[in-house]
């Protein structure tokens, strides 16, 4: 699949969606024209995840026009551009890409410059697409809002999914002393990091696991047995509600253990995230940490958006492959 000529100008193909919860369909487009303050960008790949998939479901608090192109996250080669030399690779995220505006989920695209940052050459491109959400969030998680000190214990909920992941390798070399990964059964648990001792359901932690900070992607009621097996003075950093929405605390058992509840909301920490997020990018790129993502080229995006509807796979890298012939 590639870009091709027509009469008028070069043609692209281009993940689009048409209507609020259908499936993409691949169009043939006008290449974008650059304005002034953007950049002309090759796509080499672009990252579909939940929260594609709610704004292509209308259910997100900021939608583009229909049709549009999916994608918040992307990464590729600019092109054309007041503010980047030709043939700088760049990630792409901001300024309303795949929210506002079209995403990146096209074989060229046009993206306002606050949206890009450059990217070192040892960085493969999707792992560059499909890095920041999980990644920052586990970073924002364990060391601006929990701020991990050296020798504590750390309970994570969730910890075999994307951020789970990330969490538990952050949380080992902050230096934490035990790392209890709390996933919902035997099966999940056996897919927690070995940097983390598993253990299924709130119920089986054990006296001994008393923990100075709690990372939660899960929700739900079983936050309140997780909160109860913490420490006077512990944090329980609240990211997410897989399990559930609600939660019933009881207070007193709150108040005797001074445990502080911080909900963490990954807009209000945008600012500190940027310098975070390249050295993330560093350390993944030096086999430091590890990162997992699924690919799949962009002729099967329909096939996996639905995937991504049905939980059946996590965070997806799609490939584009025109990027070289390009350049």
């Amino acid at each position: 699949m590639a870009s091709t000529k027509a009469e008028g100008g070069t043609l692209v193909i281009a993940a689009r969606i048409h209507a609020w919860g259908a499936p993409p369909q691949l169009d043939e487009i006008p290449q974008p024209v650059r304005q002034p303050g953007h950049s002309l960008v090759a796509v080499a790949a672009a990252a579909l995840a939940r929260l594609d998939i709610a704004v292509a479901a209308g259910t997100f608090a900021q939608l583009p026009p229909l049709p549009y192109i999916m994608g918040v996250d992307g990464a590729g080669m600019v092109l054309e551009s007041e503010s980047y030399p030709a043939g700088t690779r760049v990630r792409i995220r901001g300024g309303g890409v795949g929210t506002g505006r079209d995403g990146t989920c096209a074989e060229r695209i046009s993206v306002p410059d606050e949206a890009l940052y450059p990217i070192a050459a040892n960085v493969d491109y999707c792992t560059a697409a499909t890095f920041f959400s999980p990644c920052a969030t586990a970073y924002a998680a364990v060391t601006l809002i929990g701020r991990l000190q050296p020798g504590e214990t750390v309970a994570v909920a969730g910890a075999a999914g994307a951020v789970g992941r990330m969490v538990v390798q952050l949380a080992a070399a902050g230096g934490a002393a035990r790392i209890l990964g709390i996933e919902a059964d035997r099966e999940h648990a056996a897919q927690v990091l070995p940097a983390a001792e598993p253990r299924w359901g709130p119920e089986s932690l054990r006296a001994a696991d008393r923990t100075d900070l709690l990372v939660d992607m899960s929700g739900g009621q079983q936050l309140a047995d997780l909160v109860a097996s913490m420490r006077p003075g512990g944090r329980a950093v609240l990211v997410g509600y897989a399990a559930g929405t609600e939660v019933t605390l009881n207070l007193p058992v709150l108040l005797a253990a001074d445990v502080r509840l911080l909900p963490m909301n990954l807009i209000r920490w945008a600012s500190k995230l940027d310098g975070a997020a390249d050295e993330l990018l560093a350390r993944i790129a030096a086999s430091e940490l590890t990162f997992d993502y699924v690919t799949a080229p962009l002729a099967h995006v329909a096939h996996h958006v639905q995937c991504l509807r049905n939980s059946t796979i996590g965070r997806l890298a799609i490939t584009i492959k025109s990027m070289e012939e390009s350049t």
